[in-house]
């Protein structure tokens, strides 16, 4: 008798969902040509009526102190609809100051593309920080590791699969 084959998930940031038992909702849509996160989160709104501060951004920072320093990475996961206040990032993650990583390192760090990334399943998990502002939802909705692809689940489960922080990150 041949076994039964485990299905692979779509992405890592679902699998991670999956193997953790994380209850989860997965949305699809047109991704667009670019302003992934405003797209996402105007979609989703259509989709499912939500509020579009709901919906979330993952983004890699660089926390490194100064010229010549090795990079040391994190994610900040923050609403669509504002911006982040790198100043704040910095405070969060105990560190002088923060600035936007290069987007290829982003990429190689998370093996997801710019406007796919997600906070879930990074190649290299990053120390991360998830906007306070997220605890006021019982669902928030981020990236599921590709574009057009949006996943649901409690704040608190997020904070717990990625062993995040919450802090206030936006400007």
């Amino acid at each position: 008798m041949a076994k039964k084959k485990k299905h692979a998930a779509a992405t890592a940031a679902l699998q991670v969902l999956i193997d953790a038992a994380i209850a989860h909702r997965v949305h699809t849509f047109d991704a667009g040509d670019g302003d992934y996160g405003a797209h996402a989160a105007e979609a989703l709104q259509l989709q499912l009526n939500i509020d579009s501060n709901q919906v979330f951004k993952t983004l890699v920072i660089d926390l490194t102190a100064g010229k010549g320093s090795k990079r040391q990475l994190a994610v900040a996961v923050i609403p669509v609809t504002h911006s982040l206040s790198l100043k704040k990032a910095a405070a969060a993650f105990g560190v002088a100051k923060a600035v936007m990583a290069d987007s290829a390192d982003a990429q190689r760090s998370s093996g997801y593309i710019p406007g796919g990334i997600s906070p879930l399943g990074q190649k290299r998990p990053l120390p991360t920080a998830i906007d306070a502002s997220a605890e006021g939802f019982a669902e928030i909705f981020v990236s599921g590791g590709k574009r057009g692809l949006d996943i649901g689940l409690a704040p608190a489960d997020l904070a717990a699969v990625t062993s995040a922080r919450f802090a206030d990150l936006v400007a």
